[in-house]
């Protein structure tokens, strides 16, 4: 008996085959625009050291020394280069202005031949991007939101003092740490930022010619992402970079085995500890990365190592209302800093949705102050900043829809 033959079917698997065919066809046209994009893409010259400008220049056919002229261009901000002021103008309401072009143009770069300049903005582009938004508190901190290279965004706070300005940048796309009382954590991971995505923080800061110090303590872990902030404080600390004194310097850390002791020993910047707690048990629950590293092994890895000079160790603490405020916790911060030259800075917790923790009130800091310095750990309490706008310690976010308090 012959088979029955279905049209409709034969049609559907006909109309499937086609609709196959069709999207492979556009799904590689897709790969290969991609493809192509990647292959024409310009690298950016922001975050590249002297010696790899000059190796870049080298295959491109210049003379190596071309390299060192460009570090000049970009870096130096008492060189040849006309961007000292950073990107972006600013409204009367201190609002960024994002529609800015880049102040630094390689064809401007006059001391390079024309021929090898265009050589050059075939290939490369200089890297700089402007701040997207920000957002100004009644304190006159300002957030900055930038864009980086992964196509994410990443917060930025510039805190001006009396007499200094300090700069708070970010060196990861959220964080893989997920302290409980941390909203950077609460983003989870989304990716590490390049050196030229950190410097880019900085060189395109309005108001980059006021900051007296840069802390490494925004979104994200600097010790889980170790070459790139090694990378970028090199060039903001070299003669050819931005020629700072690491002094000026603070990279943060929970404690990363490992990536601790290559940063204390590769680098001149100072070391901020996030402590939290001296106990164990609790400082595991308050933050993760205790159980990788524990405040005792970092503790006891920083007594190998001299902090008696001009490089400062200090120890980040936040204060939590009945929980680590206690003359307990007290004794065990000076029996665990014993015989180590360091500070501790008290912090106010900034309350986070989702999180029941309070801040200790101003009686109990206080003592804990009082108890640290009289057994000679001087201690301060750091004033909060931009809490309003979620620029406060611990209050980073920059996953679309910054989070609200209930």
């Amino acid at each position: 008996m012959a088979q029955e033959v279905s049209v409709e079917k034969d049609f559907d698997i006909s109309e499937k085959y086609c609709t196959f065919v069709r999207d492979f066809k556009i799904g590689t046209r897709k790969r290969m625009n991609a493809n192509d994009d990647i292959l024409t893409k310009k690298r950016p010259l922001l975050g590249m050291t002297e010696e790899e400008l000059r190796q870049a220049c080298k295959e491109l056919g210049m003379p190596a020394f071309t390299g060192s002229q460009i570090a000049k261009w970009i870096y130096n901000a008492n060189g040849n280069g006309n961007q000292d002021k950073g990107l972006g103008t600013k409204d009367n309401e201190g609002k960024v202005n994002v529609n800015v072009s880049v102040p630094v143009d390689i064809a401007s770069w006059s001391n390079i031949s024309k021929k090898n300049r265009e050589l050059l903005a075939e290939h490369y582009e200089v890297g700089l991007m402007a701040p997207l938004d920000s957002q100004k508190s009644k304190d006159g901190t300002i957030k900055y939101l930038f864009p980086v290279s992964n196509g994410k965004m990443v917060e930025t706070v510039f805190i001006p003092e009396k007499d200094r300005a300090t700069l708070c940048v970010s060196c990861q796309v959220g964080c893989k740490m997920n302290c409980l009382f941390c909203q950077t954590g609460k983003q989870g991971f989304e990716g590490q930022l390049t050196a030229g995505d950190i410097l880019n923080q900085i060189y395109s800061l309005p108001e980059r010619e006021r900051l007296t110090n840069i802390v490494f303590m925004g979104q994200g872990e600097p010790m889980d992402n170790l070459d790139n902030v090694l990378k970028a404080t090199q060039i903001l600390t070299a003669k050819w970079g931005m020629a700072w004194s690491p002094r000026r310097i603070t990279v943060s850390s929970v404690g990363v085995k490992d990536k601790l002791k290559r940063f204390i020993e590769e680098s001149e910047c100072h070391l901020a500890i996030s402590l939290h707690s001296p106990i164990h048990e609790q400082r595991a629950q308050l933050m993760p990365a205790e159980k990788g590293m524990s405040i005792e092994e970092v503790v006891g890895l920083l007594k190998n190592y001299d902090f008696s000079g001009q490089r400062r160790l200090s120890f980040e603490y936040i204060v939590f209302d009945g929980l680590n405020d206690t003359p307990t916790h007290a004794r065990e911060i000076v029996r665990l800093l014993s015989g180590l030259d360091c500070r501790v800075n008290l912090i106010r917790f900034h309350s986070i949705p989702d999180v029941p923790l309070k801040t200790s009130d101003e009686k109990k800091m206080e003592n804990l102050r009082d108890y640290l310095t009289k057994h000679g750990i001087f201690t301060t309490i750091r004033a909060s900043r931009g809490q309003d706008i979620f620029a406060a310690c611990g209050m980073l976010y920059s996953k679309k829809g910054t989070p609200t308090l209930s």
